[in-house]
């Protein structure tokens, strides 16, 4: 792929004791491809051990555009995620906005200041 429009980030945190995830990994990690323009989420994934895990936080927030800081994506997670990981999917999206911030070359004008 050569496309000098899309961005690869990743965020990474400690996961909770006793997940199945936890006993593969050590940290929880979130990467996403962004539209390096507009920062919006174009395809998002994590270490959750389930594919059914993996492909719910892809369509929770795919769409999210980080210019406008990370705080609707993470509400969206507080409203409809309710697995043992969810403070660490919380702490690897802070992360991973802050992977963002640091780009070189992204119009960050909005919320990503």
């Amino acid at each position: 792929m050569n496309n000098n429009n899309v961005v690869f980030i990743a965020g990474h945190s400690r996961l909770p004791e006793g997940m199945a995830a936890q006993s593969m990994f050590q940290t929880l990690t979130v990467t996403a491809e962004l539209d390096r323009q507009y920062g919006v989420i174009l395809q998002c994934s994590c270490t959750l051990a389930t594919e059914h895990g993996r492909e719910f936080i892809n369509q929770l927030f795919r769409g999210y555009s980080l210019r406008n800081g990370i705080e609707k994506p993470i509400k969206a997670l507080e409203e409809n995620y309710y697995g043992k990981a969810k403070n660490a999917i919380i702490a690897a999206l802070k992360d991973l906005y802050t992977q963002y911030k640091a780009l070189p070359s992204t119009n960050k004008s909005g919320g990503a200041k």
